[in-house]
């Protein structure tokens, strides 16, 4: 990667910062020059995340590392770009657009700042992906939490405002642990900067390395909360449930920043030495307990809101579970699942105020309890000859049943590949180093037992709404509402029609992160640029 297409790895950074500074100058009233600077500022983003992927993807060699401030590893700040970085990257942006789309319907305009916050938001994410040293992960973390609080808070109520003050609480306390963990890290192996880090790891004491993983432990529980690891995610199913709908849309990206890092930092930092496999049993059985806490969650679930902030525990349970099984093959249909199951999750919070626009609350109870105790009068009611199903209703009930499908990993759409290439992993491939062959029976009958939970629930909720509902009430859709979420909704097909060519990315992406040599070779490799200064001594000593 050279010439002015390296200069772009620090663009979806340099981006969204610049986007964010010019909104706050802009007057609050001029909410339709915020919404087209927002906008604006996104697709362009998404532009440059698509550029950096293909580029990313076509390449043999790893050359994306981008020396910001021209100072070499490990003094300076280093931005690196893999494929791994490079599939979060666009992920994110492909989240973004689609629930920036569906703000401007109405939630965009409901409080201050909002694009503000988003794209600081963006920021924030984009250059966690990026960094190459653990105090600009400490950096671009707050970045992201700070703008968070306020876009969960954005919209005001009751419930809002409470489960932003425990959103808030839980991730103060995440962010001085991430302190404390990094400071541990650096006392014992003397710098922050991830490739050197790795290479010093080996050389360091057995004393001292004992306190070097027990601060890299406490820099894990930071981002097992993020992830929503039990018993870290009691937090979880509220905050996102009780944000708004383009909020929680782009929120669903935030879990999977924890997951990135996790992998990230084990694959790098301990995948061989003599700290191999460190917190391998920690993830593995944490992300058992985690997937059957939230199968149990999204069966008991009876508001919509409520059994998608669960599907997100389900799907962090099931990818902190092949974390700690540590298996190439059974990885590269983790990352397959990752994608598919962001973008149904950001669907769906975004389809659920659609479909819940046109009930009532009181009828939504009422009909739990007529489900749970009968009705007394169904027995004299007639059969009627047909329903009348109004083309809205018709447009959410297929995307209902989509997000259905991906969600209970059911064929033909790529829930149901990824779902498939991990089992057929844990039961024909094998792995080095796992658990005992009935450690991973269990793993596959609670992967397909959270598939059948979601599949009831999301059943029941459906012929609840669309098909039984009391109040017959036709929601009013707009537009630029029902496209976001047939976008997030088409790409997930993409996906599946191109399955292939996606599982072959996978599968070069795991095959590079089980070489950290290759990641350490290139940052530390990484020469700096000849300066103007180097340029002028060297002429004026060449002149005399």
């Amino acid at each position: 990667m050279t010439g002015w297409m390296h200069h772009l790895i620090i663009a979806p950074i340099l981006v969204p910062l610049v986007a964010s500074a010019i909104l706050l100058l802009v007057d609050e009233r001029r909410r339709a020059t915020k919404a087209m600077i927002s906008l604006g500022s996104t697709i362009v983003l998404s532009l440059i995340a698509l550029a950096l992927f293909r580029v990313e993807s076509g390449q043999s060699d790893f050359e994306g590392v981008y020396l910001v401030g021209n100072w070499a590893a490990p003094f300076g700040i280093v931005l690196v770009l893999d494929a791994l970085s490079a599939l979060m990257l666009l992920l994110t942006a492909l989240l973004a657009v689609p629930a920036l789309v569906f703000s401007l319907a109405r939630w965009h305009a409901v409080g201050a700042h909002f694009h503000s916050m988003f794209q600081l938001l963006l920021m924030g994410v984009n250059g966690a992906f990026l960094t190459g040293d653990l105090f600009n992960l400490f950096v671009f973390f707050e970045v992201m939490l700070a703008a968070s609080y306020g876009l969960l808070l954005h919209g005001s109520g009751a419930l809002r405002v409470k489960a932003g003050m425990h959103y808030i609480a839980v991730n103060l306390v995440a962010a001085l642990l991430f302190l404390i963990g990094v400071s541990l890290i650096y006392g014992t192996a003397g710098t922050l900067n991830m490739a050197d880090l790795a290479a010093r790891i080996p050389e360091i004491e057995p004393d001292r390395r004992m306190l070097m993983e027990a601060g890299a432990g406490i820099l894990g529980i930071v981002f097992l909360i993020k992830a929503g690891m039990w018993p870290l995610c009691f937090w979880l199913p509220t905050a996102y449930s009780a944000a708004s709908a383009p909020v929680a849309g782009i929120f669903a990206i935030m879990s999977k920043l924890g997951i990135y890092v996790i992998l990230r930092l084990t694959m790098l930092l301990f995948g061989e030495g003599p700290s191999a496999s460190f917190g391998s049993v920690v993830l593995l059985y944490g992300g058992m307990a985690t997937l059957i806490f939230g199968t149990i969650g999204v069966f008991a679930s009876q508001a919509l809101g409520r059994l998608a902030g669960f599907s997100v525990l389900v799907s962090s349970g099931t990818l902190l579970m092949v974390l700690g099984i540590n298996d190439g093959a059974i990885s590269s249909g983790a990352l397959l699942y990752l994608v598919s199951s962001t973008l149904s999750i950001s669907a769906f919070f975004m389809l659920i105020e659609l479909v819940e626009r046109g009930q009532d609350a009181g009828a939504n109870v009422l009909a739990v309890t007529m489900e749970a105790y009968g009705d007394a009068e169904e027995d004299e009611l007639e059969e009627s000859d047909g329903v009348t199903m109004p083309g809205t209703m018709a447009i959410l009930g297929i995307c209902f049943a989509a997000c259905a499908i991906l969600l209970s990993g059911l064929p033909p759409l790529s829930g149901f590949i990824a779902k498939f290439a991990m089992l057929s992993a844990m039961m024909g491939t094998g792995a080095i180093g796992v658990p005992p062959t009935a450690a991973i029976w269990t793993l596959i009958a609670l992967v397909i037992t959270s598939g059948i939970a979601a599949l009831v629930s999301m059943t029941r909720a459906g012929i609840r709404t669309f098909w039984s509902s009391i109040e017959g009430t036709v929601p009013r859709v707009l537009v630029i509402e029902i496209v976001p979420v047939m976008f997030l909704l088409t790409l997930t097909l993409a996906l599946t029609v191109q399955a292939g060519p996606a599982m072959q990315y996978m599968d070069a992406t795991i095959r590079a992160l089980n070489k950290p040599s290759l990641y350490i070779d290139a940052v530390k490799g990484a020469a700096s640029l000849p300066g103007y200064r180097d340029s002028g001594t060297s002429s004026e000593t060449g002149g005399k």
